[in-house]
């Protein structure tokens, strides 16, 4: 896995991070969008357009937003 989006965003609606990415892989999850560490290529686009600061490289999430990591690996099916 290699971008995380934590849950900043979870209040965010803007899509900036959607728009930018070259492979489609940020979708809308039940609550806030998330990265797909299958599709994503490292590139961090997201990263720098997020609105919210809401998008880290998964060594650079929070301590407290360590559970992001967890939520967007069960999403889409990563053990």
């Amino acid at each position: 896995m290699a971008f995380v989006i934590t849950s900043e965003c979870i209040t965010e609606r803007a899509a900036d991070c959607v728009e930018v990415c070259p492979v489609d892989c940020i979708t809308l999850g039940k609550d806030q969008f998330l990265i797909d560490p299958n599709t994503c290529i490292d590139c961090g686009a997201c990263e720098v357009v997020c609105p919210v600061e809401a998008i880290y490289f998964e060594e650079e999430v929070p301590e407290g937003e360590r559970a992001s990591i967890l939520k967007a690996k069960t999403y889409f099916g990563i053990q």
